[in-house]
């Protein structure tokens, strides 16, 4: 199966947009992780093209809050229809074994240890001040901690998340995470 981890970085805010739709934001830096080259690269708009080869050979997304930020933003880009495209979602994972949302910070502390590099504000704040570079490995960091988390999962079947002092365990099935969907149904629209 190859598979890619991706994570989104905006240019704006919802609240400058006036909107809680993630395809009113704008896209800055897009982060991704290939499982089939063991390759981690940025791209920004005017590298969309070289993105969509990449996307466009995946059976399955890893995200973190994917299904309802990630990949809406991208598709609004892509002249096709990511939606199509298997996500595993790991914030709705932990979702539904938790029954509640939390921060990717939470869990990289609780599981991994570590946090964090910067926040989706700081990361729209770099960008406005031409730090592109910046953008681009705090993007990457948060891919980084995705495939991570993804991993020790899959190895031990339970994730951590940390809330104040207390640590908490979140068991998840993942004996279907890696079923590939039936992608025959996919119709790509670039000619690739």
């Amino acid at each position: 199966m190859k598979k890619v981890v991706f994570d989104v970085e905006t240019l704006n805010t919802f609240q400058e947009v006036g909107s809680n739709n993630p395809a009113d934001l704008d896209v800055s830096v897009v982060g991704i992780y290939e499982y089939e080259k063991d390759k981690y690269s940025t791209f920004v708009l005017e590298e969309f093209n070289e993105l969509w080869k990449i996307i466009e050979n995946a059976d399955m997304f890893i995200t973190f809050n994917g299904d309802h930020f990630d990949v809406p933003l991208l598709n609004k880009y892509y002249p096709g229809d990511l939606l199509k495209v298997k996500n595993l979602d790991l914030l709705k994972e932990m979702h539904k074994a938790a029954g509640r949302r939390m921060k990717l910070d939470q869990i990289a502390e609780g599981t991994l240890g570590i946090h964090k590099s910067g926040h989706g504000l700081d990361a729209i704040k770099w960008w406005r001040d031409g730090e592109v570079e910046k953008v681009k490995k705090y993007c990457l960091d948060d891919v980084r901690i995705t495939k991570d988390l993804y991993e020790y999962v899959l190895r031990e079947g339970k994730l951590f998340f940390k809330e104040g002092p207390n640590l908490n365990e979140v068991k998840l099935d993942t004996k279907d995470w890696e079923t590939p969907s039936d992608i025959s149904a996919l119709n790509f629209t670039l000619p690739f």
